[in-house]
């Protein structure tokens, strides 16, 4: 049953400093189409930087580059942020939800950026674009069970790109 938060608790800060992979989703406020056709949606799996937590209100990520940037560019238009972490071990399904707004930051200026670096999942051939931080109003969370169960990843490296669903 899923459940309510109004911040970050201890049992959710375990899973989303444990874990490889988040998702991130914003929407263009105005729901107008992108400049390449894109929805109004974007959802993106991150891997290539852990979601580190500030405190029980503030979580933040290295974002790089490789993508559109709609992340960023849905945040400067005033999106609301969603944020979705989920538990792949097979004793302790779990998912959780972060909602909040999101502000983005050169990694250069960010006053934290030391313990965002210090939280990198892996190394990957991408550069470093910006810190997404979002401030987290409540938190949802939900049994887990569809997630699948998963031995381990690992980062994605150059020779990993393909181009087979491009």
């Amino acid at each position: 049953m899923a459940r309510k938060y109004d911040s970050i608790t201890p049992e959710q800060a375990a899973l989303i400093e444990g874990s490889p992979v988040f998702f991130v989703a914003t929407a263009d406020p105005a729901g107008e189409p992108g400049p390449l056709g894109e929805g109004p949606v974007n959802l993106s799996p991150k891997g290539d930087s852990r979601l580190t937590l500030l405190d029980d209100h503030t979580v933040a990520y290295i974002d790089f580059t490789g993508s559109g940037n709609q992340t960023a560019r849905h945040i400067d238009k005033g999106s609301a942020v969603t944020l979705m972490v989920c538990s792949f071990d097979e004793k302790d399904a779990a998912i959780v939800r972060l909602f909040g707004s999101g502000s983005v930051h050169e990694l250069n200026e960010y006053p934290r950026k030391d313990m965002l670096e210090r939280d990198k999942a892996g190394e990957i051939a991408l550069p470093e674009r910006q810190v997404i931080e979002v401030n987290v109003t409540h938190t949802i969370t939900s049994c887990g069970y569809g997630v699948p169960v998963s031995d381990g990843f690992r980062p994605r490296t150059v020779g990993d790109r393909g181009r087979a669903f491009k």
